[in-house]
């Protein structure tokens, strides 16, 4: 790591330094007991059922970290009174900091805490590298792929007692603990035998079990001579007992169960570097950014793309600042580097009609998306404050835009345009361009899987609110997700009606003219009309998920969610089930 510039002792600052530095290591130990104490219950809810309370944790493990942050901030200012926005201070809080640090593990954790205290007392523009960390100076990772505490189980021909090993490793109380071990050996010779692969030496699993949802997650990987394969054992626990739901197998389905559509999981890790260095052995396409964040370190998270972004554009100064490819937005502006796939969208200081919403109902909408279930498709979006950008990496028709539109969040500083608030999400191709530029049947795929999107939204209590297909994206994995979120509400605050039979006077009238709508009515029937898609692809989406275009539809899941009813939306495509699949909610 790069060290910091030295600065002038200050014979008085120094144990005062070295007080607030403790003190603000400390307060990480704390937020940490704290996120881990949310984190353990996640077993309990689990084996009790309580998915009220499972849901109430995820809330709550995520408002945690600025909880502890403003807690901090009181404590922090009681210590130090008027000199805690003294810089040569906080210089020397940082070194002292840096020191006591400097053998705990998941260093980069407490890293990002101190920088989180240091911007928020000076409203840090950029970087300011005496008083914090700089992102871009990350240690090198010292775990392997072996670092994380794992259980191995020889196979030594007897692939349903191993099954048996580790789903009773697991400690569950299963409905049928021999026929569950059986039916997973079963599924997975055949998933090997598919592959071409051998039969398997040795299954790792790591020892601590993956919650999200209703579901518990056992995570591993298969060792066949000198190669790795992933594995994924998911769990339900249905009125009768925990039973083996799916295995998964496949990089593709398991990058999606960690990908950046899912919300957090809950998983008791000491050493969540370990961790990810494991995961990633397994997925060494997933950029670390997403698994800090699935992992639940959304704050580390922030941290790595922030590192990814900038380190990227000091490597490739001649990189632009471009227009991302769609249709313009008329909430947001969005911009992208050609060559990382990451968009930054700002809010507009006004809205072209017929939106009539403001700044804050934009963020309130963000915020919403953040705390519920994304059920894979819902985009995770990261929110960033004051980011700093050399001016001439902006193309010229983007940088007018944004001080033209957008001047409220941006402000030039010198050679550099200092964006105050920005949402920053992982880019995926318009879906109203992916169908146009794919072939017919990938076209067709795409648009059965766009309505599958909305029957699982509406399955979860979201309604997107605008439905055209430029706001939706498709990932690297082919699948539809929702990611424009400025209209998206609660499915029980919206009320679906049939659209009024005309009489024959009223025939030449408009629609607009004949039907009076309130602000909270939908009209399901047309939605058919906005999709500005080729009669076949309409054709195919009215076939696979007519009922999106029937109000009655959608007022009979809304009289289900009121009535306290779960929609299970599987995290994994039906190939990964076992055939004796039963529903969490059975």
């Amino acid at each position: 790591m790069i060290p910091p510039r030295d600065l002038p002792a200050h014979p008085v600052v120094a144990p005062q330094a070295s007080a607030a530095a403790a003190l603000l290591v400390d307060a990480f130990a704390e937020y940490n007991a704290r996120f881990a104490d949310i984190t353990r219950r996640a077993r309990r809810r689990f084996e009790r059922r309580d998915w009220h309370s499972s849901s109430l944790d995820a809330r709550q493990r995520i408002d945690l970290y600025d909880i502890c942050i403003r807690e901090t901030q009181g404590r922090l200012d009681g210590l130090l009174d008027d000199r805690v926005r003294s810089r040569p201070l906080w210089a020397a809080m940082r070194r002292a900091f840096e020191q006591q640090i400097a053998g705990l593990t998941d260093r980069e954790f407490y890293k990002t805490w101190f920088n989180s205290l240091s911007r928020r007392h000076f409203n840090t523009r950029g970087i300011a590298s005496e008083i914090e960390f700089v992102a871009l100076e990350r240690e090198p990772d010292s775990e392997g792929s072996d670092a994380a505490p794992h259980r191995h189980y020889d196979v030594l021909g007897d692939l349903p007692s191993a099954c048996a090993r580790m789903l009773a490793d697991a400690g569950f109380a299963y409905a049928d603990p021999s026929g569950g071990a059986v039916a997973l050996a079963r599924a997975l010779e055949a998933r090997l035998h598919v592959a071409g692969l051998p039969t398997v030496e040795v299954i790792d699993l790591l020892e601590t079990v993956f919650y999200r949802d209703r579901r518990a997650y056992l995570v591993g990987r298969l060792r066949v001579g000198h190669r790795r394969h992933p594995l994924v054992i998911a769990l339900t626990h249905t009125n009768h007992g925990v039973r083996v739901d799916a295995l998964l197998t496949v990089r593709e389905h398991i990058s999606i169960l960690f990908g950046y559509a899912r919300s957090y999981f809950h998983a008791d890790i000491g050493n969540v570097g370990a961790i990810v260095a494991f995961v990633r052995a397994l997925l060494p396409h997933k950029p670390l950014e997403e698994l800090y964040a699935v992992l639940g370190r959304a704050k580390q998270g922030k941290t790595e793309r922030y590192r990814r972004v900038f380190s990227h554009l000091a490597i490739h100064p001649e990189e632009r600042l471009v227009h991302a490819d769609g249709k313009r937005g008329m909430v947001m502006a969005v911009f992208t580097l050609r060559d990382l796939p990451v968009v930054f969208k700002l809010i507009r200081d006004r809205f072209a009609w017929p939106k009539d919403m403001v700044r804050k109902q934009v963020e309130e909408k963000y915020r919403l998306v953040f705390h519920h279930d994304r059920v894979g498709r819902l985009i995770d979006a990261q929110e960033f404050g004051q980011l700093r950008f050399p001016l001439r990496q902006f193309d010229e028709k983007l940088l007018h835009e944004l001080l033209d539109e957008c001047a409220e969040s941006v402000r030039v500083d010198g050679d550099d345009l200092v964006i105050g608030h920005c949402y920053v999400e992982h880019r995926m191709r318009p879906m109203d361009l992916y169908v146009r530029e794919a072939d017919p049947a990938e076209a067709v795929r795409a648009m059965c899987d766009y309505g599958q999107a909305i029957k699982d939204l509406a399955g979860s209590n979201i309604f997107p609110g605008d439905l055209l297909l430029k706001n939706f994206g498709i990932s690297r994995n082919g699948r539809a997700v929702f990611y424009d979120y400025d209209e998206l509400c609660m499915l029980g605050d919206c009320h679906f009606r049939a659209l009024p039979k005309l009489h024959e006077d009223d025939e030449m009238q408009s629609l607009q003219d004949s039907v009076y709508a309130a602000p909270d009515d939908v009209f399901p029937e047309l939605f058919v009309n906005f999709l500005g898609v080729p009669k076949p692809l309409r054709e195919a989406l009215i076939e696979a998920h007519g009922e999106i275009f029937d109000p009655a539809w959608w007022c009979s899941l809304q009289d289900r969610l009121r009535a306290g009813d779960y929609v299970d939306v599987p995290p994994y495509p039906p190939e990964a089930c076992l055939t004796d699949r039963v529903s969490p909610n059975a």
